[in-house]
C-alpha cells in the first residue's frame, strides 16, 4: 500500500544503485554509498542518518571534529569515511574518528600514519589516491608508482590498504579513468574501488566501483 509519503532522494540512490548492481551483473549489496557530508549541517545530516545511512564522507578534518564525534559515540554502526587530502600535521585527530582513510598520496603521510599505528594499535582502512588523469593540480600518486609505493608500504608499514581512489578529470569521460583504476587494483591484488560521484556514480559501479562518493544528489547543491 502507498502511504503517500514521498520518496527521499537518499532511497532514490538506492534504489539506482540497487538497479545497477543487477544490470552490471553485480551481487546485491557490493557497492556501498557513501553520503558526503562535508560543508552540510548537523540537522540535515541527522535527517539522513534517521534514514538509516550509515557510510559518510568529510573533506576535512577539523569539520568532521566538530560535527562527528558525538554522533559516532552514540551511533557505534556509523563509518566516517575522509576523503579530502590529509596533511601529516592532521594525522594524529583522524585516529578514532575516521574509519576509513580515500587519500593516502605520498611517502611521507604513509609514514606518518605508519607512526601513528605503532602507537595506537589499529589502522584505518586505506584507499591509495591515484592521479589516473596525471593532473599537476590534483592530489594522487601518478599510476607508474604505485607498485613501488604498494610494495615498500607492505614490507614495512603495516598499513591496511584495502584498495584503490580516483578523481577522473573534469573535462574527460570517467570510463576509461574507472577502467584503468580496475585494472590497477586487480594487478595490486586490491579489493575494494573508491570512484564515482553524483554525476557518474552509475558508470563507476559498471567499472567495479565498492564505493561511490555521493553528496549533491543526497543533500542538494552546496550553500
Amino acid at each position: 500500500m502507498n502511504s503517500g509519503k514521498p520518496i527521499s532522494k537518499l532511497e532514490i540512490i538506492k534504489q539506482h544503485i540497487a538497479a545497477q548492481e543487477i544490470e552490471a551483473g553485480r551481487k546485491k549489496g557490493s557497492v556501498k554509498l557513501i553520503a558526503v557530508s562535508k560543508t552540510k549541517p548537523m540537522d540535515q545530516i541527522k535527517s539522513i542518518l534517521d534514514e538509516g545511512q550509515i557510510h559518510f564522507g568529510e573533506n576535512k578534518v577539523q569539520e568532521a571534529l566538530l560535527k562527528w564525534q558525538e554522533i559516532k559515540s552514540e551511533n557505534k554502526d556509523v563509518e566516517l569515511h575522509l576523503l579530502g587530502r590529509l596533511q601529516t600535521n592532521k594525522v594524529k585527530k583522524v585516529f578514532g574518528l575516521f574509519d576509513y582513510i580515500h587519500s593516502l598520496d605520498r611517502n611521507s603521510l604513509a609514514e606518518k600514519i605508519s607512526d601513528e599505528v605503532q602507537k595506537k594499535g589499529f589502522c584505518p582502512k586505506i584507499f591509495i589516491q591515484v592521479n589516473t588523469g596525471l593532473e599537476q593540480q590534483k592530489s594522487g600518486i601518478e599510476p607508474e608508482k604505485l607498485p613501488e609505493f604498494l610494495s615498500e608500504i607492505r614490507k614495512n608499514m603495516g598499513l591496511n590498504i584495502v584498495g584503490l581512489m580516483c578523481i577522473p578529470p573534469f573535462n574527460e569521460a570517467p570510463e576509461k579513468h574507472f577502467k584503468f583504476l580496475k585494472n590497477l587494483a586487480d594487478k595490486n591484488g586490491l579489493p575494494e574501488l573508491s570512484m564515482g560521484m553524483s554525476s557518474d556514480y552509475l558508470t563507476a559501479i559498471n567499472f567495479g566501483a565498492t564505493f561511490v562518493r555521493v553528496g549533491t544528489a543526497i543533500f542538494g547543491l552546496r550553500e
